[in-house]
């Protein structure tokens, strides 16, 4: 079964809403990639399944308020570009964006912060993305940011205690043996698959995908992803608890983040074999890690998660001690401080 996970809604001290500028940064990095995608490739004589109407999607759009920028951005690069092909305002088409999470995301407080000068129509579409949410050759645009590093569940064999594959005594897969990488690696793969497949169908011919994730610097096995040294500080934590009899260590042996972060040959494989798009740009980013995200950011993010498998009267006494240990924590160096993401533009074939 698929596993939903959403953030935590609401406004407060923990939510999401107030504890994802992390990502809206990320996002933000991105703007011009997307708006020259649209300026360039984007064949608005092709692309419009409703004459008048285009659509756009932002899948895993949590709560806000992230994906408010990311909607107008993509809006105000589509009207440029009708502009630049000689229509005229009276003659833009109307737009329409649909907003998609899992079915326990905090749609409420979504349409309730919605901006009061949009200008599209809005409907919010629960469910997975990892199958199908729209009418076929429905969409003209679809976006995802910071949301398809997460599986649709962890790989099981790696959770199963009586498994030799199982990962004990680890939060991530970061420096596990081999089979423990290659079983996230197979779970990406097929879930990746199925999104593709999803997305083919609901996208019109000629129309665009921007998606936004975590990976991971090309040539390395997935067990040296870039996010270990995020999440050691979270494992610790978690050990710690363990150790003092808190949460069981059957608890802890058979838990595993559903997060994979691949690399741009994973990608570029797996997009030509669904054979349905062209990949018109794929790029892998270097950052570093200027910080550790705060406990009230790792919060916002895992609370869900976290609660649902070790229980919810732990995690106070979880994010503190990961508070506490990410104090006066020296900065990661070398290949530990440098984080990457992909940048993945494709385009739906005729």
């Amino acid at each position: 079964m698929e596993e939903s996970h959403a953030m935590i809604g609401g406004d407060g001290r923990y939510s999401y809403a107030k504890n994802s500028n992390l990502q809206k940064v990320a996002a933000d990095d991105v703007k011009p990639l997307i708006a020259g995608a649209i300026a360039e490739i984007l064949d608005i004589q092709r692309v419009r399944p409703i004459p008048g109407i285009f659509r756009v999607a932002d899948l895993g759009c949590s709560i806000g308020p992230n994906t408010y920028f990311a909607v107008k951005n993509i809006i105000e690069a589509v009207v440029q570009k009708y502009k630049s092909e000689g229509c005229h305002d009276s003659n833009l088409p109307e737009f329409q964006v649909f907003f998609n999470d899992h079915v326990s995301n905090d749609f409420n407080t979504l349409f309730a912060n919605l901006p009061v000068d949009r200008q599209y129509f809005v409907a919010g579409v629960p469910g997975s993305f990892y199958h199908r949410l729209f009418p076929k050759a429905s969409l003209n645009f679809v976006y995802s940011a910071c949301a398809l590093h997460w599986l649709s569940k962890a790989p099981p064999e790696i959770g199963d205690l009586d498994s030799v594959s199982c990962n004990k005594g680890r939060l991530y897969y970061r420096n596990a043996p081999d089979e423990v990488g290659q079983a996230y690696s197979a779970q990406f793969a097929k879930d990746m698959e199925s999104f593709l497949s999803a997305r083919a169908e609901e996208l019109a011919p000629g129309g665009l995908m921007a998606i936004l994730m975590s990976g991971r610097k090309e040539g390395t096995l997935p067990i040296q992803s870039s996010l270990g040294p995020i999440y050691q500080p979270l494992e610790s934590s978690l050990l710690d608890l363990v150790n003092e009899g808190i949460i069981s260590k059957d608890k802890m042996d058979s838990f595993n983040l559903p997060i994979y972060a691949p690399s741009t040959g994973e990608i570029q494989t797996m997009v030509l074999a669904n054979g349905c798009f062209d990949i018109v740009r794929l790029l892998a980013r270097a950052h570093n890690f200027s910080r550790m995200p705060t406990a009230q950011e790792c919060r916002a993010v895992f609370d869900g998660i976290f609660s649902k498998h070790f229980g919810r009267e732990n995690m106070d006494q979880l994010f503190d001690r990961f508070s506490k240990k990410i104090f006066g924590m020296p900065p990661l160096s070398g290949d530990d401080s440098i984080g990457y993401s992909l940048s993945i533009i494709l385009k739906r074939k005729s």
